[in-house]
């Protein structure tokens, strides 16, 4: 996963930042290994939260139903 605790919306950030540059060439060879391998982390995180999130509100709701 990532390295430090950090938001959605910053992981998002990262993703889109990483993405812009890979599309601008702006990554030589030898950082893009490394860039791809990050997007990757940060793609896992974010799907793991979006996954927690739908719970979650799934829980309240039914919660919410039965009262």
């Amino acid at each position: 996963m990532t390295k430090k605790s950090i938001s959605y919306s910053e992981a998002l950030a990262e993703i889109e930042m990483i993405v812009e540059k890979i599309e601008n060439n702006e990554l030589d060879i030898d950082d893009l290994a490394q860039n791809v391998k990050r997007v990757a982390e940060l793609i896992k995180f974010c799907k793991a939260k979006l996954k927690t999130t739908e719970e979650e509100v799934e829980k309240i709701l039914k919660d919410f139903e039965e009262n």
